[in-house]
C-alpha cells in the first residue's frame, strides 16, 4: 500500500552524484607531526620568525637590537639582558615587527619572567591584629604628658597671681641669730667694696715732674733727680724704687768670699737671694765663679778691668766703705765703675778788694 507523502514533492534520488569515491580511514590520519604550543614567550618569537624566514641579522637590524640580545631573548636567558624595562621594550619591539599582539607578547613575559623585586600584595580576605597593648601604653603616655602640661600651667598662675616678695632695705647693723646645732651666727653690717674695685690711680711717666719743675729741660730733671738720691743717701732713707735701705751699714749674714779683708777696693757685692756671680778680667779670664745662697758676700780686688756678670742684678746689693750704696744696675757692670767718683771740694771764696778812697 502506497503511503501517503502529502504535497511533499518526490525526491529524485538518481540526480544525486554517486560516483565520488567513499572517504578512507588512511586520508584522517596525516604524516606532519602536530606542533605543541611553545614554552615560553622566547620560543614562541623564535617560530615565529623562523616562520617568516627571517634571520637574526635581518631581525637586529629592522628593531635596533643587538643580535645576542635576540638570541638571549629567545633562549630566555635573562641575566645576558640589560635592566627589566628594556628587556620589555624588547619584546615588544620584536613582537610588533612579527606582526604580533605586543600587549600579549608583555604579558606573556611577565608571566614567564616574573619580577622577583617586585612587593607581594597582601593576601586576600586576611585581617590584620595588632597588640591590644600598644594602645593602652600609648594612652597612658598621652595621660602623662597632659598631666605634666596642666601642672606647669597651674604652677605659672600660681606664681603670677602671688604678690612679690618683700625686700627690707638693710640696716647699720643687723643681729640675726640662726638656731642649728645650738650655735649662734652674728651677722654685721655690709662692707665696703674692695680696693680692686675702685678707680685705679692714673699713671705718672717718671721724671715727666721734674721736668716740669724745670722748664721741661732733660738735663736739669736728671739733675734734680740725681740731687734727690744723694740726698736720700746721706740720710739714710729707703729707695722706693728699689726698696733697699741707703747708707745702711755691712752686715755679714753668710760666707765671705774674694779678696781677703785689707786687699780689697772697698766694694763688696752681697746676695740676697740664690744667684750666680761670675768674675772675668779684660782678656777674659774668670777670677771668680760661684752660685751664692741668700746672705754670702763677694769682696772685690784691686784688679782694674774686672767685670762682674749675674743672673739677677736686683739680688745683688753695693757696699762701699762698708755704706749700703745702690744694686748692681745691670746683669754686666763694671767693678771699678762701683766705686763713687770722688767729690770736689768747694772753691775758697776770694776776698773781695774794698774801693779805693776817692
Amino acid at each position: 500500500m502506497p503511503r501517503d507523502m502529502g504535497n511533499v514533492e518526490r525526491l529524485h534520488l538518481d540526480e544525486v552524484e554517486t560516483d565520488q569515491a567513499p572517504f578512507a580511514v588512511a586520508d584522517l590520519v596525516s604524516d606532519a607531526p602536530v606542533q605543541e604550543p611553545p614554552a615560553d614567550i622566547g620560543a614562541a618569537l623564535k617560530a615565529a620568525r623562523e616562520a617568516r624566514g627571517l634571520s637574526l641579522r635581518e631581525v637586529a637590524d629592522a628593531t635596533r637590537i643587538r643580535q645576542s640580545y635576540v638570541e638571549a631573548l629567545e633562549a630566555m636567558r635573562l641575566e645576558e639582558l640589560p635592566s627589566r624595562p628594556f628587556t620589555i621594550g624588547y619584546v615588544r619591539a620584536y613582537a610588533a615587527l612579527l606582526g604580533m599582539d605586543a600587549a600579549a607578547a608583555v604579558a606573556r613575559f611577565k608571566a614567564d619572567a616574573p619580577d622577583e623585586s617586585a612587593e607581594l600584595r597582601e593576601p586576600v580576605g586576611v585581617r590584620r591584629e595588632r597588640d591590644p597593648r600598644l594602645g593602652l601604653i600609648f594612652a597612658g603616655g598621652l595621660l602623662v604628658v597632659g598631666a605634666i602640661l596642666l601642672w606647669n600651667v597651674a604652677q605659672r598662675a600660681i606664681a603670677k597671681d602671688a604678690p612679690p616678695p618683700q625686700i627690707a632695705p638693710p640696716a647699720a647693723s643687723t643681729q640675726v641669730q640662726a638656731h642649728a646645732n645650738n650655735s649662734q651666727v652674728a651677722l654685721g653690717a655690709p662692707l665696703p667694696a674692695p680696693v680692686e674695685s675702685t678707680t685705679p690711680e692714673p699713671y705718672k711717666t717718671p721724671g715727666l715732674d721734674d721736668a716740669a719743675a724745670n722748664g721741661g729741660s732733660v738735663d736739669a730733671a736728671k739733675a734734680a733727680a740725681k740731687a734727690r738720691e744723694e740726698a736720700a743717701a746721706r740720710a739714710g732713707i729707703v729707695d722706693p724704687a728699689h726698696q733697699i735701705q741707703v747708707g745702711a751699714p755691712f752686715k755679714p749674714r753668710g760666707a765671705m768670699l774674694g779678696a781677703a779683708p785689707g786687699e780689697g777696693s772697698g766694694v763688696v757685692l752681697q746676695a740676697r737671694k740664690a744667684a750666680t756671680l761670675v768674675v772675668r778680667g779684660v782678656d777674659g779670664q774668670v777670677y771668680f765663679a760661684r752660685a751664692l745662697t741668700a746672705g754670702d758676700a763677694y769682696r772685690a780686688p784691686r784688679t782694674p778691668g774686672l767685670i762682674a756678670d749675674v743672673s739677677d742684678p736686683m739680688v745683688f746689693e753695693v757696699y762701699y766703705g762698708g755704706a749700703l750704696v745702690s744694686h748692681l744696675p745691670s746683669a754686666s757692670t763694671a767693678l771699678g765703675k762701683l766705686v763713687p767718683a770722688p767729690k770736689a771740694a768747694p772753691a775758697p771764696a776770694v776776698a773781695q778788694a774794698a774801693p779805693a778812697p776817692q
